[in-house]
């Protein structure tokens, strides 16, 4: 039986994507091969235990929740995650699985939605981004872009405008940096641009405490 290392199950409300406010059941896995300046889950870089996937989707059931959110840390660097995705449709989940713009995208079972982080320059990764997955999106997957100031937001805007990234999938989801960005600002900007985006504002953060673990 696959195994997979895994940070943290919970159970709570979706805080992003066009999922947000839905109850989700969150597959938090260990390790990650990028190192965002402005990351909020670094306990999860190497924090974890190894588990078999029977008693990780034992454990997502007895949620009772249709709702699966696998995510990290990187999901994608573990081979274990897709007999894990697996086993979750088998049993009727619905699953959604958010990865970076760094991990071949292709690989994922066509049934999962796929949440994709490309990486704007104030995140200190943006040259990892693989822009040939782009090639590889479909209709209802999702583009999330993590600004942390201005020049973030004109990085995005001109690689969704040269891309037509809008037109490719469901959402384009530009978030603000929790406590350096202004919300405000990001609204006024992407009104000024009429963008065909989704604002989000990691509606978790503002429900819970911005570093409360398991929310």
């Amino acid at each position: 039986m696959a195994r997979v290392r895994v940070n943290e199950i919970f159970h709570s409300i979706q805080g992003e994507s066009t999922w947000a406010g839905s109850p989700c059941v969150f597959v938090r896995l260990t390790g990650c091969n990028l190192r965002c300046t402005w990351c909020d889950t670094e306990y999860a870089f190497y924090e974890g235990n190894q588990m078999e996937i029977a008693e990780v989707a034992a454990k997502v059931d007895s949620f009772n929740c249709g709702l699966v959110e696998i995510t990290g840390g990187e999901p994608l660097l573990q081979q274990g995650v897709h007999p894990l995705i697996a086993l979750l449709l088998a049993r009727g989940h619905h699953v959604m699985i958010e990865t970076s713009g760094e991990r071949d995208i292709s690989v994922i079972d066509a049934r999962v939605t796929r949440i994709v982080d490309l990486k704007c320059p104030g995140s200190g990764e943006s040259a990892r981004n693989r822009w040939s997955n782009l090639e590889h999106l479909r209709p209802d997957d999702e583009l999330k872009f993590v600004l942390s100031d201005r020049h973030d937001y004109e990085w995005a805007r001109d690689a969704i405008r040269t891309h037509g990234l809008s037109e490719r999938v469901k959402a384009v989801l530009l978030s603000p940096v929790f406590g350096k960005l202004e919300a405000s600002d990001l609204a006024a900007w992407i009104l000024a641009d009429g963008l065909s985006v989704r604002m989000q504002l990691q509606m978790h953060k503002h429900i819970w405490s911005p570093t409360a673990r398991g929310v």
